[in-house]
Formats: structure tokens, C-alpha cells, sequence
């Protein structure tokens, strides 16, 4: 079930936010958390039912491990064997058909590809059982409830795509009575963020998703400005999409009175790769600065700034292959890698860089590296790289016919950054949020023209990662 459809808006979430809150107000709490676990796994059936037994079976086994960390006896059998199950479930689902193409081509074999589909959320519901194994193994955890448990998994707002939540910020949320009760300012904050979160992905982002997609996947060529139109409308189309999602999920759970980590702080604003990590995808950001980078780092023994920075390196390239089962995704996070460690080295160095400049080489450097990130194939990528670099020519044609684009397009580009640049992001909006006429209409009118445009609706970017 998608955010951006009429069957979310219009029926289950009114439903679940109905039937949860009544039971909060008879104070059945805890069939009200029941009823919640209930829906968000009829949330994820609703995608396709066959996978449902896939995401009750890691619930249903990671708690088990947990139980038996908790207990004390043979903790790292179980902590390995944890580990082993959900990388190894991750490993199938994600990268069996990525090691069995890549394998034909190296030796010259011919094995058949599995063609496995890809269960949604996987990535993200993995991430968040490996870290609480983790910690319980680490001693940061005592005691567990099966039913809190199977909520802090499941949870519909960011069951599919995150934040990648941790327990710490979670189950005390979940226990606390007075989340269980109806709160009109939560309620009124959260349909605010939801609104936004809509309007980016259904307005902005399928907008900008129609040239990019033309650009990238149709074009045979492009010249200077068709390739860089292309590059900045996926740049931009990716940052609506995934923050858009990250605005509806963040709404809807406050409607429950349950509050997700932040997941973007507007990192097109960054002056730096650090200060972008810092800004962009923060949930992951924390994960594997705590669960990849750490670990690495204390296996290299006593520290020096070249090892750190090799410990950089080997990170994002995890990260990279984290993204997705392709080399393209490999080769990003290997150019992020490769920038966070020029950051750190222009950093230790301490000469100052003009900020105009600073912000004008991240942007750029984060629009050339996600011409990598979306391309289908190398040739992909190398096609609008070689538009970008002027090799295709300079041909000025307007409208944008390359990339099915008009007059507009570049307008609109102008348009989506002076926004990202000088507004306030959607949190900023939502901490100064006044409840009057003004914000009423703006609410109104960002529902009314993203629900008019959702029978054109499409699938979320990071679902496929």
C-alpha cells in the first residue's frame, strides 16, 4: 500500500487512527498496541501477502535470539547466529541474482538467475533488528515485550522505507499511556507534515521524476544543458521523493502520538561531504557510523588518521552495496568515500574556503555522484557524464525535446532550489507551527491539488533499495 494513494489517505489511516485511539480512550492499551501491530502487517500484506510470513518469520526469530542473549549463557553463539540469519536473509533476497550475474561473467559460466523479487522494506527492517542484537549482546537492553517488539519492527509510517529507528527512541513510546490518548495538537502537526511530505512526492518529485527518467532511460544522447537538466531533475526528484516520504511517515505517526527520528536537515544546504552526511538520510548516517564504522575501527587497534580514513573508505563502500545490488552503487558510495576523506584532509589541514565555493563543489560533487546512483547501466551514466563535460555537443534546444522537457523545465529547476536553499524544511515548519486559518488553507490546498494528481501515482525511490 502506498502513502500516495486514495486507498492510504481516504481508508486505512482514518481507520487505524480511529480504532487505535478509541481503544486508547477506553484505556485498553495494550489492545490498542495490538490493534496497531494488526494493521501495519495488514499494511505490508497489502503490497503482496506472499511476503507477509517473510517479515513475521524475522520478527518471530530475532525476538527469539534476543530472549536467549537476554538470558546470558552462550551470548555470542547467539549473537553471531543473529547476525548470520538477517545478513544472510539480506544476502538471498538482495544480492543472490547481483553474485550468480556477476559470477557468469567472471568464469564464463551460465547459471540461471533466480529473478527473486524483491521484498519491501527489507533493508530497513534488517538494519533495525541487527542493531537492537547488538545492543542487547552489549548489555543495553534488559528485558523485551513481544508485542512492543513486533511494533518497533512493523510500524506502517517507516516500515518500508524508514528512518531506520532504534529501539531506545521507540519502546518507551510505545508503553507510555498518555501516547495512547488523542493529542489535537499531535494530530494537527502531524497531518501538517503529512500534507507536505505529500505535495513534495506527488507534485514536486513525479514531476521532476517525467524528465529524468526520459534523460536517463530513453535519450540516446544529450547535449550540454539537456544532460545537466537531466542530472538536476533526478538530484531534485530524489530529494522530494525519499524526504517527501520521510515527511508522511514522520505525519503519520505523530497522528499516533509517536515520534520518528528526523531523517533529512536540509542537506542541499551542505557546505561540505560531512556537513551533507550530517544533513541527508541521518538514520543511516547513525547506523553505520555505530553498527559498520565503530566495529572497524576498534578491529584496526590503536587509531591514526589514515586508518580512520581507510575505515571511511570501507564503510561507504558498504554503504554503496547497502543501496542497492550493482556496481553503479558500489562506485557511489566508493565516490563518497573517496570525498569524505578529502573533507576530513582539507579539514586537518585548516585553510578556509570561501562557503559560496564550499557549497557550489558539494552540490555539484553530490549531482555528478547520483548520475552514478540512477543509472540503470554504465552506459547510462556515461551518457549524461559525457553531456555534462560538453563531449555531446552544446546545442541549445528549447523545448528540452531530449528529455521530453519545455520552457518550464529549467524554470522549475530554478524554482525547487531557491526553495531547498532558502526555506525552512518541513520539521522547521512543523516546530513553528501555529494553529489558525492561514495553516488550515495551506493544509487544504497542498491535500487538494497532491490528491487530484495521485491517480498518476508511482512508487516511492527507496523502495527498491
Amino acid at each position: 500500500m502506498l502513502f500516495n494513494s486514495y486507498e492510504f489517505v481516504f481508508l486505512f489511516l482514518p481507520a487505524t487512527l480511529l480504532g487505535y485511539h478509541l481503544l486508547g480512550k477506553m484505556r485498553l492499551t495494550r489492545a490498542a498496541t495490538i490493534f496497531l501491530v494488526a494493521a501495519s502487517l495488514f499494511f505490508y500484506a497489502r503490497w503482496r501477502i506472499a511476503y507477509l510470513p517473510l517479515l513475521l518469520g524475522s520478527i518471530i526469530t530475532n525476538y527469539t535470539l534476543v530472549s536467549l542473549l537476554i538470558r546470558g549463557h552462550k551470548k555470542k553463539l547467539w549473537l553471531w547466529l543473529g547476525l548470520a540469519f538477517n545478513v544472510g536473509l539480506l544476502g538471498y533476497f538482495k544480492y543472490a541474482d547481483f553474485f550468480i550475474g556477476n559470477l557468469n561473467a567472471v568464469s564464463g559460466s551460465e547459471f540461471n538467475l533466480m529473478r527473486i523479487v524483491l521484498p519491501l522494506g527489507i533493508s530497513f527492517f534488517t538494519l533495525q533488528q541487527i542493531a537492537y542484537l547488538v545492543d542487547v549482546y552489549e548489555g543495553l537492553v534488559k528485558k523485551q515485550n513481544f508485542v512492543d517488539y513486533a511494533l518497533f519492527v512493523s510500524f506502517f509510517p517507516q516500515l518500508i522505507a524508514g528512518p531506520i529507528v532504534h529501539h531506545k527512541e521507540m519502546m518507551p513510546q510505545f508503553s507510555k499511556l498518555r501516547n495512547h490518548v488523542f493529542n489535537y495538537r499531535n494530530a494537527s502537526r502531524g497531518l501538517l507534515v503529512f500534507a507536505i511530505g505529500l505535495f513534495k512526492k506527488v507534485i514536486i518529485a513525479d514531476t521532476f521524476s517525467v524528465w529524468a527518467s526520459a534523460g536517463f532511460d530513453e535519450a540516446s544522447s544529450l547535449t550540454f544543458f539537456a544532460a545537466w537538466t537531466t542530472s538536476l531533475c533526478y538530484t531534485l526528484q530524489l530529494y522530494f521523493d525519499f524526504s517527501g516520504y520521510t515527511d508522511m511517515a514522520l505525519g503519520a505517526a505523530l497522528m499516533f502520538n509517536i515520534k520518528l527520528p528526523h531523517n533529512f536537515r536540509s542537506p542541499y544546504k551542505a557546505t561540505n561531504i560531512i556537513d551533507y552526511w550530517n544533513r541527508w538520510h541521518l538514520t543511516l548516517t547513525r547506523f553505520i557510523t555505530t553498527y559498520v564504522y565503530t566495529p572497524i575501527v576498534r578491529a584496526m587497534g590503536r587509531m591514526t588518521f589514515n586508518k580512520a580514513m581507510l575505515a571511511t573508505l570501507v564503510t561507504m563502500f558498504i554503504s554503496g552495496l547497502w543501496h542497492g545490488a550493482a556496481w553503479t552503487f558500489v562506485i557511489w558510495g566508493t565516490m563518497h568515500g573517496v570525498a569524505i576523506v578529502c573533507a576530513h584532509t582539507w579539514k586537518k589541514s585548516k585553510r578556509k574556503m570561501p562557503t559560496a565555493l564550499a557549497w557550489f563543489i558539494t552540490f555539484n560533487f553530490v549531482n555528478v555522484a547520483l548520475v552514478v546512483f540512477r543509472a540503470r547501466e554504465f552506459a547510462d551514466a556515461v551518457k549524461v557524464l559525457r553531456g555534462m563535460a560538453g563531449l555531446s555537443g552544446f546545442e541549445v534546444t528549447l523545448p528540452l525535446a531530449a528529455i521530453d522537457g519545455s520552457y518550464w523545465t529549467v524554470a522549475l529547476i530554478v524554482a525547487a532550489l531557491v526553495v531547498v536553499l532558502t526555506t525552512r524544511n518541513s520539521l522547521e515548519i512543523r516546530d513553528r507551527f501555529v494553529a489558525n486559518l492561514i495553516s488550515l488553507v495551506a493544509v487544504v490546498a497542498m491535500l487538494a491539488a497532491a490528491i487530484y494528481r495521485m491517480g498518476l501515482r508511482s512508487e516511492f525511490l527507496y523502495f527498491q533499495f
